[in-house]
């Protein structure tokens, strides 16, 4: 019998079919839609290099709300798609995304509705789509070739750096910061949903204050072995929703309360209304003691005064 069993398992190791998680099991991935208006097709990236030579670029803007233009270099029409007059918004999904998962058009639809964006949604799900320590491994390369792209899209005088916004979410925040650095720190706004914990507590390349002149950081699940995110004040603000964890309506579940950041921070594009009050210690933060000034989270202004922890306290359901 023993010999048996010992044939099954080696049969399952050479096919492949026993299968370990890289990640926690809760660790949360982003829910799929089925927005017929984003099926990008992928084509051939003639920019970057390693890991950052899959990333695909889809430019979204009020004319073309629904159905993207894929954005290359090589191709003036896809440029022309850009707007010299709009401000520019580039998003980035987390581990397990892509372009068409609910992060994207959520966030894209929200900040579209608020202002005539140049939208530029990063697709890197072909590493993000792998095990969780290889799109880990990726994301230094598919941010600087971002950064690249970007900095191409500067000379070329189509975008501003004091104009510009960037927002990731899970592994997409540390992306961000990789892109940030690329370009100097000297992006106007870097916001990071949520920054995956996971390899990145203690790893010194994680998204930090210095990746942009303002980085903005929504911390929705961070505290608990079981958390996805990063607990840490890593930016010039950090707010921690509900206390950073257990989000209202997420009982118990770190998915939920994972992608809640991207949900609060579409919230904020359209009505504007979390304002958190600054907290003096992790211990005000905890016990929902913060009483020091207030400040708005999220929403898509580039420049903010003030700096510390943040507390807001908010409802179950949309826009909460």
């Amino acid at each position: 019998m023993f010999r048996v069993i010992f044939m099954i398992v080696t049969f399952a190791l050479a096919c492949d079919c026993l299968l370990w998680p890289t990640r926690s099991t809760t660790t949360t991935t982003e829910k799929l839609t089925t927005d017929s208006s984003t099926q990008p097709k992928p084509s051939a990236s003639t920019t970057q290099n390693g890991h950052g030579s899959f990333n695909k670029y889809f430019i979204y803007t009020r004319t073309n709300p629904r159905f993207p233009v894929e954005l290359n270099l090589d191709v003036q029409e896809s440029i022309d798609t850009l707007s010299k007059d709009n401000r520019t918004i580039v998003i980035a999904h987390g581990y397990e995304g892509s372009a068409i998962t609910s992060l994207n058009p959520t966030v894209k639809d929200a900040a579209l509705q608020s202002e005539d964006f140049n939208i530029i949604v990063l697709d890197w799900s072909v590493y993000a789509g792998q095990s969780y320590t290889n799109a880990v491994n990726s994301v230094p390369d598919v941010g600087r070739a971002l950064g690249k792209l970007i900095n191409e899209l500067v000379t070329r005088e189509i975008v501003s750096l004091s104009r510009l916004h960037l927002i990731g979410f899970d592994l997409g925040a540390h992306v961000m910061a990789f892109a940030g650095r690329e370009l100097n720190g000297n992006v106007a706004r870097i916001t990071g949903l949520n920054p995956s914990g996971s390899q990145w507590g203690t790893n010194s390349q994680r998204l930090t204050f210095n990746d942009a002149l303002y980085v903005e950081v929504i911390h929705t699940d961070g505290i608990g072995p079981l958390a996805n995110g990063i607990g840490d004040a890593v930016g010039h603000a950090d707010f921690y929703p509900n206390g950073g964890t257990g989000q209202p309506g997420c009982f118990l579940n770190h998915k939920c309360s994972h992608n809640r950041s991207w949900e609060l921070m579409a919230a904020t594009f359209t009505n504007n209304h979390l304002i958190a009050n600054r907290c003096g210690s992790w211990y005000q933060v905890t016990m929902n003691l913060c009483r020091g000034y207030q400040m708005w989270m999220g929403n898509s202004e580039l420049v903010k005064q003030g700096s510390g922890m943040f507390r807001v306290n908010t409802k179950r359901t949309y826009p909460f």
